[in-house]
């Protein structure tokens, strides 16, 4: 780190605007409201605010650091990350791996954040040190940075998937589902019975990519019994690796059920049938389903309802029951109804491809032929800066 001159304001708007602008794509990059184009507006800017921090040197590091001690959060993790991995200073490294620690998974998620951003070449020196760690973080970080950048590590995966740490184990799985190594099918499949939900979880996906869904199907079911927080997760591979007609059946038991309907309904877009506009336009009524059933016109048909007045981003407007509704924005019945009886569906406006959207389509073509690499849907589309 070089000590140059500096003015301390813009670094300091720099530090504010790359953290808040990361926490943005974070929150978005696997969403149904951005697309491609709108990550890349958001990238572009982060670059830009990050470009600024890396040419400021210690002054840069300095601000960070404060910034840190004051709020312990994601986003300035991130920072931290992305200078120390940018300049590739090992006091600076060791200080961010630390400093991961008390933000547990989450502060793990930040510097993962901060490898994806970092070149391979900057982070070549640093990854198998941390895959041959006695720490445990520092293991998951390098399997991150082989998923990131799309590296396969070869016989290594399969000491990976047998790691002692669940979360290193986790992140192999995402990385051998990624990389189709149909090799080591056998370690992915005693995943599947480890202790922890979201490590099965991860197995069964993985599995299904390495073509065996069968497999994983029995344990994806039992899962949405007793773990509601993983059921959108478990619908939508459970869907993704299903006939259309055996799908639908499938999907109709758990939309019957209380605990499951939530997930049922927001999941109902992948079934691809517009048979279901009527029912899901009845579920907009309810407060308890209207933003799942959101989330499953959005799957349904691909348009930019930015460019309608279908959603609303204040609950009140929708009655005195769904004052107390927190999660926005939420689709309007009537609007909904009046915008699909005057014909206006998918027809008449412009395909758009959310960043789920894009997701959902890659595993589709990876679930269809198993030689395939997943392709990365988290890749924004750059976009001329004036736009």
């Amino acid at each position: 780190m070089q000590r140059i001159a500096t003015i301390p304001s813009i670094i300091e708007q720099h530090v504010e605007d790359a953290a808040f602008l990361w926490h943005r794509r974070a929150r978005e990059i696997d969403g149904h409201l951005m697309g491609p184009f709108d990550i890349g507006r958001i990238d572009q800017r982060l670059d830009a605010n990050l470009d600024g921090l890396f040419a400021a040197g210690q002054a840069a590091w300095d601000l960070v650091t404060a910034r840190f001690a004051d709020y312990q959060e994601p986003p300035e993790l991130f920072l931290l990350g992305a200078l120390a991995f940018e300049w590739q200073s090992a006091p600076a490294i060791r200080f961010a791996l630390e400093s991961a620690g008390p933000l547990g998974k989450s502060g793990l998620s930040a510097l993962s954040g901060a490898v994806a951003r970092s070149s391979p070449d900057r982070l070549k020196p640093f990854v198998a040190r941390w895959l041959n760690s006695t720490v445990a973080t520092e293991r998951a970080l390098g399997v991150g940075a082989l998923y990131h950048h799309e590296v396969d590590p070869g016989p290594r995966l399969a000491e990976l998937l047998t790691d002692r740490d669940a979360e290193v184990r986790r992140r192999a799985l995402k990385l051998a589902g990624a990389r189709r190594r149909r090799d080591v099918i056998v370690e992915v499949a005693a995943c599947m019975e480890a202790r922890g939900a979201e490590e099965r979880l991860q197995a069964a996906v993985a599995a299904c990519l390495l073509g065996e869904a069968r497999l994983a199907q029995p344990v994806l079911d039992k899962m949405l019994e007793g773990y509601p927080e993983f059921a959108g997760a478990v619908m939508d591979i459970r869907l993704l690796t299903t006939p259309s007609i055996a799908a639908r059946s499938w999907w109709q038991q758990f939309v019957s059920t209380p605990a499951t309907r939530e997930a049922a309904v927001a999941a109902s877009g992948l079934l691809g049938d517009m048979a279901i506009m009527p029912w899901l336009i009845e579920k907009m009524q309810s407060p308890e389903l209207a933003y799942a059933a959101g989330l499953a016109l959005r799957d349904l048909i691909e348009i930019d309802f930015n460019d309608t007045d279908v959603f609303v981003t204040d609950p009140a407007k929708l009655g005195p029951e769904f004052e107390t509704i927190e999660v926005t924005p939420l689709p309007s019945a009537s609007r909904a109804q009046a915008w699909w009886d005057n014909g206006k569906g998918p027809v008449r406006f412009d395909k758009f491809q959310s960043m789920r959207r894009l997701k959902l389509d890659a595993m589709r073509k990876a679930l269809a032929n198993a030689e395939l690499a997943m392709v990365n849907w988290r890749r924004s589309r750059p976009i001329p800066a004036w736009m």
